[in-house]
């Protein structure tokens, strides 16, 4: 699977903006982390959370992979709550 698997329809302009971003990061790694994770939760993200994933969509996609590999520590700014969450969301092994 290479792209998201959600219609945007019914979402609102915002979480539209976040579901794309989230599935076109520019590596295929990330765009399977974050496109999988918005296309489960875009829905349900309260504003506070939608500003934290807009947060963390300025990261680099090299330093959000090595932070969710464990490889690197990201500022605390960048990984609250939902960084927890999209890092424990499962994802299948091969398709990475």
């Amino acid at each position: 699977m290479t792209g998201t698997t959600r219609s945007s329809d019914g979402l609102d302009n915002r979480r539209k903006r976040l579901l794309f971003r989230c599935w076109h990061r520019g590596t295929r790694e990330m765009d399977l982390i974050l496109g999988r994770f918005a296309d489960a939760e875009i829905g349900n993200l309260s504003d506070a959370e939608l500003a934290e994933l807009e947060t963390l969509l300025e990261e680099s996609d090299p330093d959000l992979y090595a932070a969710i590999t464990g490889d690197k520590v990201l500022p605390a700014a960048v990984t609250g709550a939902l960084f927890a969450r999209i890092k424990a969301f499962p994802i299948t092994d091969g398709d990475l």
